[in-house]
């Protein structure tokens, strides 16, 4: 097959090429968690685009753990059987019906898909859910004394199978349906982003990635020239409190801070619709979307 001709001269590939190299050094066995949200993976073609990224990361021996959500495709599914989609304080409510189609959605559906995607790519993908191995414990959460039904939140997270299968040159495919704390075998519904950050946090990542439908936090939230690049963790608050950070980033935000403190070094909010937008932040150094760091 003809490949096409991109445009750039020798000169400028030798460039880039050159700086990506010593990136390609810092970042070969080292373990990158990439949460890839659902909004995000609407589009078909930007959806093989990211798979390419993360087939090559581990193609050159980094350790790329995929973190997915589905909640479109989860509206989707229970609008296909007449049932309506409620949300309180931003969570799904969960009822036992509709955890049967959430698991069914992201365990059997969304999980599938990715992991024979990236298979095509010729990565080598195994599909994981936080039931698995144990891998994600969780426990029945009340938002503000509202009953959600099976929402959870991860009080556990086994990393073992993880590890396991990163040695062995797997790329782990988790969606995110926990386990019960001991005693308690029910499955509970858990927020893709939260889960992901402890699970960076358990695997001692070097980066967290959300990869979401937005450029990373704005200044202007309708001016994408108005890119916030780098942000200290100690100016978060502040940020909160004049608004700067508000509405669906806080708890994106709130999840790199976790991540922050549990260890991880680097965390980043980029733009999942940019294609390839995982190699730029890696490998140039121009990087893309908004990092959030200790300072």
């Amino acid at each position: 097959m003809e490949k096409k001709d991109n445009g750039l001269d020798n000169a400028t590939w030798a460039e880039v090429l050159s700086e990506a190299l010593p990136y390609f050094k810092q970042w070969v066995g080292k373990i990158v968690v990439v949460k890839y949200g659902g909004n995000a993976m609407l589009n078909e073609e930007l959806k093989k685009a990211v798979m390419d990224d993360i087939v090559l990361l581990s193609t050159i021996g980094v350790h790329v753990v995929l973190v997915h959500g589905g909640g479109p495709e989860i509206n989707n599914m229970l609008e296909r059987v007449g049932k309506e989609s409620k949300f309180i304080n931003g969570l799904r409510y969960t009822d036992s019906e509709t955890m049967e189609i959430v698991q069914m959605v992201l365990t059997g559906k969304l999980n599938k898909e990715i992991v024979g995607i990236l298979l095509q790519k010729g990565g080598k993908a195994v599909g994981l859910s936080g039931v698995d191995s144990g891998l994600l414990r969780a426990k029945k959460i009340e938002k503000d004394g509202t009953d959600l039904g099976y929402v959870g939140e991860v009080t556990d997270v086994n990393p073992e199978i993880l590890l396991s299968l990163l040695e062995r040159g797997f790329i782990p495919v988790i969606s995110t349906v926990a386990l019960g704390e001991q005693g308690d075998d029910s499955r509970y519904n858990i927020n893709a982003d939260t889960a992901a950050a402890k699970i960076a946090v358990a695997l001692k990542a070097e980066k967290f990635v959300q990869l979401t439908n937005v450029p990373g936090v704005l200044r202007k939230v309708d001016d994408p020239s108005s890119l916030i690049k780098r942000i200290a963790r100690e100016a978060i608050p502040s940020m909160i409190a004049t608004g700067v950070i508000s509405s669906g980033m806080i708890p994106k935000i709130e999840c790199c801070l976790e991540a922050l403190k549990g260890g991880v070094p680097r965390t980043h909010i980029i733009d999942g619709r940019v294609p390839h937008s995982l190699l730029i932040e890696m490998f140039s150094d121009r990087g893309i979307g908004t990092m959030i760091m200790n300072e």
